[in-house]
């Protein structure tokens, strides 16, 4: 349908005036069955579900719920062997009732309505939790849940990395997408292999000396200038700097590891420093 309205428009703009008329008439059906669809309630995209009408099998260890528009997270209960959880795409705005799921190793939720990180403390199995897609404003209510091993919180409203200290066993932050300006309070994180800060506010490459195991790193889009701070990072395989401010090729000196650079979409005027890296791969730069 929207292809036919595509044409037709187009048709409006070179002024046909056939073209015109049943652009008109395409937009006002497409209006009335809208207004029918909502009426007869098959519109019910906003409306969330009665939890009662779904079932759910007490000996599962795979739930997955995605795009049930689930209102309220309630009844789940029953779910005593429960491993993996997967509510994405639905309308929920608050972690809730999940309490007793102390099984539970998997926990997606990206792409509800939430709010804020709470009510997780007893899960204190979970290894994977992804509350990427919502409206979170803090990185909160975590530090019981330190068996974690993944972490996606993208596309939020975070402006700070914090309250990661108990998360030892971490191995990937994904905190791509949100409002942070300072690469912070992750020096607990020794475990770390995957970091990616995509699309943010920050100005420095800092505080990533006690990351010795990490073999990538992303920062791109971001508000870089300087190529500094990686002296330590000397299992660093993939470094994503693309889309900032750098200027210049240097302090990848103890970086021998790397297979991908990144650094394509800067100020760079000169390949330099880089005769080292014997092992590069793929080296992206313009």
């Amino acid at each position: 349908v929207s292809c036919a309205v595509d044409k037709r428009l187009e048709s409006e703009e070179s002024g046909d005036e056939e073209g015109r008329k049943q652009a008109v008439r395409l937009v006002t059906e497409l209006s009335q069955q809208s207004l029918r669809d909502e009426q007869n309630g098959e519109n019910s995209a906003e409306t969330p579900v009665d939890m009662e009408t779904i079932s759910l099998d007490p000996e599962a260890e795979d739930v997955d719920l995605n795009h049930f528009r689930i209102g309220k997270i309630e009844g789940f209960e029953v779910l005593k062997k429960v491993k993996t959880l997967c509510l994405r795409q639905n309308l929920i705005k608050h972690i809730e009732n999940l309490e007793q799921l102390q099984t539970l190793r998997e926990l997606d939720l990206y792409d509800n309505q939430i709010r804020k990180i709470e009510n997780l403390e007893s899960l204190v199995e979970l290894e994977i939790l992804d509350i990427s897609f919502n409206v979170l404003r803090h990185i909160e209510g975590l530090d019981r849940l330190t068996q974690l091993k993944k972490l996606f919180l993208v596309n939020n409203k975070i402006s700070k990395i914090e309250n990661l200290s108990n998360l030892q066993m971490l191995q990937m932050l994904e905190l791509g997408s949100n409002r942070i300006r300072a690469i912070e309070n992750i020096d607990t994180l020794a475990n770390l292999d995957s970091l990616f800060l995509g699309k943010n506010k920050i100005t420095k490459l800092q505080n990533l000396d006690a990351l010795t195991n990490l073999t990538v790193l992303s920062v791109q889009n971001n508000r870089l200038t300087k190529i500094e701070g990686l002296q330590s990072l000397v299992n660093l395989r993939e470094l994503y700097l693309s889309h900032n401010g750098i200027e210049i090729i240097e302090g990848l000196e103890n970086n021998n590891k790397l297979t991908m650079l990144d650094i394509a979409s800067n100020r760079i005027k000169k390949i330099e420093n880089v005769s080292h890296l014997t092992e590069l791969q793929e080296f992206w730069v313009s």
